[in-house]
Parts: structure tokens; sequence; C-alpha cells
């Protein structure tokens, strides 16, 4: 096992190597320039545009910065904000707990919603159920989910004023401990179901179609031949045999779940990681971008690799054909 996982490892290494480098690549290629930014609307100085681009690093050309960079990320350095004038780890930092807490609260309502109506769908194969399962898997899944926060808006919070539309506290609070992380929840309920939607969706669909290709094996029929009952076949058979798969969904979307919060997380004006980014892209914040976006690679690369080491405790075959 040690060794499948070191492997895994050596094998990350250079993904995020050029990762990293694409993704720096692409953001100093992208449109637009800092400086202009940085200096303002109105007219200035030929010498001031030469001085802050020197001070930011912005006149040297794009291998060398990327090198710089490179160096930088060794030291453990994710660089300087322009817009922020801060550290780019430290602002980071303050807006990740946050976006962690939307992303685990949304895997979890999918994962409670979307594996138990996959199973039932399942289950209830041609039957009612199962056709408004399907049903409701294919609108979930065609549903963008920065229009439904905002249809979710429209109705909890401007019609019937039972949530609040943004934020993640209120700006008059002055609630300490406990009472202070009670005070996030309603705020949190809307833009988790949001985020978490399209992946119900995903659930439910891939539970559905691993249990089914589980239900027709030979072990199925010898566990009802037993006298076992249909729960049991289900959940402690069925599903244990179902569940590669279902881990592959859920290890392979952390990154999309982590990317996806940004849009979300504009819509209801969450303080994390994901308007952080939206932020930085509107005022060319590129070590900012730069930072974001390797943290969702790297979180892409962690969750695979994870998964991996799920798969081979799963299925110890696995370690000895990768």
């Amino acid at each position: 096992m040690w060794i499948y996982v070191l492997k895994r490892l050596l094998q990350a290494i250079p993904l995020l190597i050029g990762v990293i480098v694409v993704n720096f690549t692409l953001i100093q290629l992208a449109p637009g320039d800092p400086v202009t930014l940085l200096v303002g609307d109105y007219p200035a100085p030929e010498e001031y545009v030469r001085q802050v681009s020197r001070e930011f690093g912005l006149d040297k050309p794009i291998p060398e910065r990327l090198a710089l960079y490179f160096g930088q990320l060794l030291r453990g350095n994710l660089g300087f904000s322009f817009a922020n004038r801060m550290d780019v780890g430290a602002l980071i930092l303050q807006r990740l707990g946050p976006t962690l807490l939307l992303m685990l609260t949304a895997l979890t309502i999918a994962l409670l919603i979307g594996i138990p109506l996959g199973i039932l769908a399942a289950h209830k194969r041609g039957k009612l159920p199962d056709t408004l399962a399907q049903l409701g898997a294919l609108t979930g899944y065609s549903i963008p989910d920065f229009w439904l926060g905002q249809m979710l808006i429209i109705l909890f919070a401007v019609t019937l004023a039972w949530l609040p539309s943004q934020g993640m506290r209120s700006a008059r609070s002055s609630a300490v401990g406990l009472e202070s992380y009670l005070e996030v929840i309603p705020y949190l309920i809307m833009p988790a179901i949001a985020l978490g939607f399209r992946y119900i969706a995903l659930l439910s669909r891939i539970t559905r179609s691993a249990m089914l290709d589980a239900l027709s094996a030979d072990f199925v029929m010898g566990a009802r031949a037993k006298g076992l009952s249909e729960k049991r076949v289900l959940i402690a058979h069925v599903l244990r045999n179902a569940a590669l798969p279902i881990v592959t969904v859920i290890g392979y979307n952390m990154g999309m779940l982590l990317a996806g919060s940004a849009l979300i997380e504009t819509v209801f004006s969450w303080p994390g990681v994901g308007r952080l980014l939206f932020e930085s892209i509107t005022k060319r914040d590129y070590p900012v971008m730069t930072a974001i976006l390797l943290m969702i690679s790297t979180t892409v690369v962690i969750a695979n690799l994870i998964t991996d080491m799920i798969y081979a405790a799963l299925d110890p075959r696995v370690r000895y054909t990768r």
C-alpha cells in the first residue's frame, strides 16, 4: 500500500509543476493591464507608470517572472496582492474558512440526498420513484447553479422573506461564541443548496447506475437465497460493491466544487475564496489569481490521490494493477 501511495505522490509532482506553468503563463498572457488599474483612470506621468511596473515586477519578461514565481513558491511565498496591498497567503487564509464551510455543507447535502435517491431509484427500477428520480436528476444536472441561486433569492429572500440573501452575517451583529456560529446558518442555507444541487443529481445518477450493475451480480442472488432482508442486501452487499464509482465521482469533483463556488459566492456575496477570485479577475490581480488557481489545481490532485488510496483500500487488486 505504501509503495502504491509513493508512486502516486511521485506522479503528482510533475503534474503540479505543469499546472503551475500553464496557469501562470495563461494569466500573464490574458488581456488587460494591471498597471492601468494600479495607477488609476487619471493620466499619470510615464515615469510613475514605469516605477509601478518595476515595483511589482511587471516590467520583466514572462519566463523571468515564472522563474521568480517558482523561487517564491519554494520559499512558501505566494506573492503580494496588487489590489489589496497584502501578502497573498494571508489574504487567502482570511477567505478560506467561509469557502470550506460552504463546500463541506454543500457536499454533505449532496451525499445525504443524492446517494439515498440513487439507491431508491435502483431498487424501484422502472417504477414511479425511479422515473421521478431520473427526471429530477436530469433537471438538476441541467440547471446552472448561479441561475438557481438567483431563483432562490427571488423566492425565499425577496418574495417570502424567510432567509437573508447576501453575506455571511448581519452587519449589525455583535454575537460571539456559539451564537455567532449559529447566526451563520440562515445565510448558509441557500448558497449551500445552490452549490450542492448539481452534485445531488450527479450522485443520484451514478449511484443508480452502479447499484443496477451490482444488482445483476450472482452474489446478490446468493445473499437473497440465504434469507437476508432486502435492506441488508442493498446496503451491506450491493452498495458496498457499487462504492468505487461513487467514491470516484466524489473525489474527482472536489476541485470542481471549489471552482464552482466562485459563482455562488459572487451571487450571494459570500466572503470566500471564490468571491476573492472573481474580484481579483476584475482587478487584474495576477498574484491572487495565480495562487487561487494553484490552490484549486492542488485540491484536484490531492482529491484524486485520496480517491486512489480509497480505491486501493476498497479493492486490493488496484494496488497491483497501477
